[in-house]
């Protein structure tokens, strides 16, 4: 098997200068780097990367941690950030979290074994997290990504979700509903779910309407017809809901038609995330869009930066309501619609 010197040997250089062009290839002349690379390529050398991380003590590993692989949202941001990485020599340890307390513990606690120069996390609350409360004592930079910053004390990458969520409900306002509902996923699970309720929440009672209930689903993903189902009957039924991701706003589509609702006829629903899949349904689906592969790059960039030793403080990204036929004016009467849920629910 081919060793160091050997390649050193062959590209005639010294094992030092080969050496150096593997660890810290921006040191070494472009032509040598070039003669080296060759002459591992030939001899099919590839160089001792725990070795080298040993010697450095940087392993240019990220460890990032999202709750589910299933929502295109972390799949997106995820992608970019494999991308942002690797241009800067980085790779990435990803794990899922499930939106588990306990697990997210588990998961820090195993990235910083295998001693990850940086975090990028999504936990479930920033403002309730003992693995943040752990990490505040770590050395090892850490980033939110999604999470609101609160009072976690680290950066965070992401959108207003307050903002996002007010400009969410004034456009349904605008076009002339008033009985708008907000459906969520576990809400304790969440911080971002919270405060996009809280962003509805003040947008209704800026216009001078009553916010709804948040109504609560089981899971994240996934919607439950009746438990939607009492704010969809009587004088003041709802005509619109948001939900606090595509998702769940997809989900919740098609358990309604599935029921012989008309969407938007019959009740408008809009999403957040903005995710690719929502654009290509019918009725298309109207929702917040997040940047989220800009969210994925702005987060390797602002960690590298941390990791340097940089400070920073990265301003909310900006969000875009994205149009879609899920949406339309309010419906003049729910008795189609109260009909099919006596006969449904």
């Amino acid at each position: 098997m081919a060793d160091l010197l050997s390649v050193a040997k062959l590209a005639g250089v010294s094992r030092a200068t080969a050496a150096r062009a593997f660890s810290s290839p921006e040191l070494v002349r472009p032509a040598t780097r070039e003669k080296v690379f060759s002459a591992a390529q030939q001899l099919a050398f590839r160089p001792n990367k725990v070795a080298q991380q040993l010697r450095s003590q940087a392993t240019h590993m990220i460890g990032v941690m999202v709750p589910s692989l299933d929502n295109p949202v972390f799949a997106e941001q995820l992608q970019a950030m494999e991308v942002a990485a690797r241009a800067s020599g980085y790779s990435l340890i990803v794990t899922t979290s499930e939106y588990s307390h306990s697990r997210e513990g588990d998961i820090v606690e195993e990235m910083l074994r295998q001693r990850v120069d940086g975090l990028v996390l999504t936990v479930a609350d920033a403002n309730k997290s003992e693995v943040l409360d752990k990490l505040r004592l770590e050395t090892t930079p850490c980033l939110l990504v999604y999470n609101p910053p609160g009072k976690s004390g680290f950066p965070s990458i992401g959108v207003d979700n307050r903002a996002a969520s007010a400009d969410a409900t004034r456009y349904l306002i605008t076009l002339g509903h008033q009985r708008i509902g907000m459906v969520a996923g576990p809400l304790l699970q969440s911080d971002r779910a919270q405060q996009r309720y809280e962003g509805y929440c003040h947008a209704m009672r800026e216009a001078g309407f009553t916010p709804r209930p948040l109504v609560e689903m089981a899971r994240h993903t996934q919607a439950d017809l009746a438990s939607l189902a009492p704010a969809l009957q009587g004088p003041n039924a709802l005509t619109a809901v948001i939900c606090t991701n595509d998702l769940l706003a997809i989900s919740l589509m098609g358990e309604l038609q599935r029921a012989g609702f008309s969407v938007p006829r019959d009740l408008s629903v809009m999403g957040f995330d903005g995710i690719a899949l929502g654009k290509h349904l019918y009725p298309s689906l109207c929702t917040i869009e997040q940047p989220r592969a800009n969210i994925g790059r702005t987060a390797v960039h602002t960690l590298l930066a941390m990791i340097r030793g940089e400070s920073n403080a990265p301003a909310p990204l900006p969000h875009a309501l994205r149009k879609g036929e899920s949406v339309g004016f309010p419906a003049t009467s729910k008795s189609t619609l109260g009909t099919l849920l006596r006969s449904t629910v």
